[in-house]
């Protein structure tokens, strides 16, 4: 089956091994990240609606799960804001309802947690790790670049609302843009907040693959212990910038059409997919070759290296 809302599954850093189901077209967000790597938004917005057919995606997972696969997540990530999809409520019952024993994750911008019927949409969820990048409004627009009316103090609300709420773990993640986000106040409001929402874990992150805005970089190691230091009264951690190397069911015949699905959706290097996939370099380049030939994909070369992107 031509899977065009699931994709995977990855071994993620973070999640092990993960199956995605992206809800929006790409690029629909609230925000415009300047350090996304999926690119920047083509349309911004906090409008909720059905943005992928849900009865497609529960037809593409009824076909998925026949063969009762191994997997640690499934995981509503993507191109996009997740929540904007208004038809993730009634997946997230299907998905519990008909594959019991999945764990299900969110990843969110955490914009819409302020809506109490959002909230509640997602009460069933395993884990949810939701986003806080800023808390003055000057870093906000720095680094976010979200829609118009929409303001970080109804964003942590919204989060210290859900944390009562939610019965599963939460995992906050914040995105350090050196020169926008890590100065000593902004630093100081950020763990404030984290105190405020008392998520399980804080996770830091950082630029991992090129980002929407070329200035942006990673945090060098003086930088991040820097950061780091400003959490000390809340669990924190630095998300993993490597995958695990574990070798999964993934070698078969469907390899070049799971390797275009990645890399259709971020670009990334050669080293990264075969982590994400947990297979060696050399068996990935012959098919990095074919779709090259195919005009399917191309690289580039960064600063950090070459990357592959979908044309």
């Amino acid at each position: 089956m031509d899977y065009r809302h699931l994709f995977g599954p990855l071994l993620s850093r973070r999640l092990g091994l993960s199956l995605g189901v992206d809800l929006i077209n790409h690029k629909v967000c609230s925000f415009d990240c300047v350090y996304c790597e999926c690119g920047a938004t083509t349309e911004k917005t906090t409008e909720r609606r059905e943005y992928v057919p849900i009865f497609r995606v529960i037809e593409e997972l009824k076909v998925y799960f026949a063969d009762r696969p191994q997997l640690d997540y499934i995981t509503f990530s993507g191109s996009g804001e997740p929540l904007l999809n208004k038809g993730i409520g009634v997946l997230i019952q299907y998905i519990k309802e008909h594959f019991i024993g999945y764990p299900l994750a969110l990843l969110t911008n955490s914009v819409l947690l302020s809506d109490p019927e959002v909230r509640s949409e997602i009460l069933p969820c395993d884990l949810v790790v939701p986003s806080l990048d800023a808390v003055s409004k000057e870093a906000f627009n720095k680094v976010n670049r979200a829609a118009p009316g929409i303001h970080p103090m109804e964003m942590i609300e919204g989060l210290v609302q859900f944390r009562r709420e939610f019965k599963g773990k939460i995992w906050l993640e914040i995105f350090i843009v050196p020169g926008a986000n890590d100065s000593p106040q902004e630093l100081d409001l950020l763990s404030k907040a984290a105190e405020r929402i008392k998520p399980d874990r804080v996770q830091i992150n950082m630029l991992d693959r090129p980002g929407t805005e070329s200035w942006v970089r990673p945090l060098t190691a003086e930088e991040m212990s820097r950061v780091m230091g400003f959490f000390k009264r809340i669990k924190v951690e630095l998300v993993p910038q490597k995958a695990s190397t574990r070798l999964n069911a993934m070698l078969n015949e469907d390899m070049p059409e799971k390797l275009f699905s990645i890399i259709q959706r971020r670009p990334i290097r050669l080293e990264d997919i075969a982590r994400t996939l947990g297979v060696p370099e050399t068996m990935l380049s012959p098919i990095l070759d074919k779709l090259i030939a195919e005009s399917r994909i191309e690289f580039v070369t960064e600063e950090r290296g070459v990357y592959f992107r979908a044309k």
